[in-house]
């Protein structure tokens, strides 16, 4: 993370081409968001005696559609198309939640923990960048890093790290995360 905030880039249109890399982004990590948890949703209401842990993930899913949303009106008050691979990132993440949760609760919550914790890095140095150019969104990317802390440290709480394989399962899905994020801001 980067203390100071980052100087826009020079030449003309970049910080507008900025703007809509740092929106694109968002917009297809929340999509994926809402997906993962509507694969865990999925996989843990078929399973006997999942039902509250399949509501827990249909709370999580609904916080996320909220951003999601936030983000569509985003892309479209400022003519922002969304990522080409809206259609891969949303089969990717369903097939990641419900992959997880296929591999039993901790599993799930481990999924959870690694998502949430790039997801606060990410945010966490988009609000750095925007803090002085575009306060009122650093704000609100503000409220939603602090609500996917939230989401990760309650995974935690959950069991996240007792997981089979937790350490690989976390690098493998970290590193997924951060590819998706490079690969979401430009195309």
């Amino acid at each position: 993370m980067t203390d100071k905030p980052v100087p826009p880039r020079p030449g003309r249109g970049a910080q507008a081409a900025r703007m809509a890399e740092i929106l694109r982004v968002d917009h297809a990590g929340e999509l994926a968001a809402v997906q993962i948890y509507r694969g865990q949703r999925a996989v843990m209401g078929a399973a006997r005696g999942k039902a509250a842990l399949a509501d827990h993930f249909g709370d999580l899913e609904a916080q996320e559609a909220e951003h999601l949303a936030r983000f569509d009106k985003l892309l479209t008050e400022r003519r922002v198309r969304p990522t080409a691979l809206t259609p891969v990132w949303r089969l990717a993440g369903f097939a990641l939640g419900a992959g997880t949760a296929l591999m039993g609760e901790k599993a799930a919550h481990a999924c959870t923990e690694a998502v949430e914790t790039v997801i606060e890095g990410h945010y966490a140095e988009q609000i750095a960048e925007l803090a002085a150019r575009d306060p009122d969104l650093a704000a609100e990317l503000s409220r939603f890093r602090d609500e996917e802390l939230a989401h990760r440290d309650a995974a935690v709480e959950e069991g996240a790290r007792e997981a089979p394989g937790y350490g690989l399962l976390s690098a493998v899905i970290s590193a997924g995360c951060r590819a998706a994020i490079k690969i979401s801001e430009k195309i």
